[in-house]
């Protein structure tokens, strides 16, 4: 099923429990999922997955460790692995919100999915484990993949990446969604993943993404635009279902 098309020509496709971004020319990646996360040049696209078995199902795993198992999932899309990199999650594809806002030439595309009903944790919060690998029963809660239209260095898109962020925050700030952790309110969940994809073929060239620039102002309103809607379909977390006084004394 096709859901969007991208400024950059890129498209997004949804097949069943997956929502597949193919890019259509050179594209700059930044990923900070375990499963070819980092910085690339040479990726022909990029997925994100829910993981559940069904509907209140538990996540399932295909392989003993999570890298594994994103291996073989992207080779049940149809995608090559060594040229993709993708995220799990124990949100529906179904909920996905995608936004988009441009100023002249440029164009901001954010696909969100997300739920912190049960993850929703604060920064600096106690933390519930420690070892030196991905836990396999944990997948990721808040996705984001981010589309810039326009060519930058990589340590511009690592700026993009800390915007992004920046506005995932903000987002759960405004619906003062509490961590499930501390009497905090929740920065994200635990297991929050993002993708950010910069066109290297674009004319467009920057080299700010911060809060001062038009890319920033960009990011931080699609993406703060795209979680708020993917919190209210995946979990009905939206300003009404926030108006109840049980919801505000619960973290307390």
């Amino acid at each position: 099923m096709k859901l969007y098309t991208v400024s950059t020509g890129d498209t997004a496709y949804r097949y069943e429990k997956s929502i597949v971004v193919f890019f259509k020319g050179a594209r700059k990646v930044l990923s900070t999922s375990v499963f070819n996360g980092g910085y690339h040049e040479n990726y022909k696209a990029v997925f994100n997955h829910d993981g559940k078995v069904g509907s209140g199902m538990p996540c399932e795993m295909l392989a003993d460790t999570y890298t594994e198992h994103m291996r073989i999932l992207a080779k049940r899309i149809g995608l090559e692995p060594e040229l993709v990199t993708g995220m799990g999650t124990a949100a529906d594809m179904e909920n996905v919100a995608i936004e988009s806002l441009n100023y002249k030439e440029l164009t901001v595309t954010a696909i969100v999915t997300g739920g912190i009903e049960t993850n929703g944790g604060r920064v600096g919060d106690p933390a519930d484990y420690y070892k030196p690998a991905e836990k396999p029963d944990k997948l990721g809660t808040i996705n984001i993949i981010l589309i810039l239209d326009a060519d930058m260095s990589p340590g511009t898109l690592a700026r993009a990446l800390v915007t992004c962020t920046e506005a995932k925050t903000a987002a759960i700030q405004e619906l003062l969604a509490g961590s499930n952790y501390s009497t905090g309110l929740a920065t994200g969940s635990g297991t929050d993943q993002t993708i950010i994809v910069a066109n290297s073929d674009s004319e467009l060239y920057f080299e700010g993404a911060g809060k001062h620039s038009k890319m920033g102002e960009l990011i931080g309103k699609t993406v703060t635009k795209a979680v708020k809607a993917a919190l209210s379909k995946q979990s009905g977390l939206n300003p009404k279902t926030q108006h109840n006084v049980f919801r505000r004394l619960k973290r307390f």
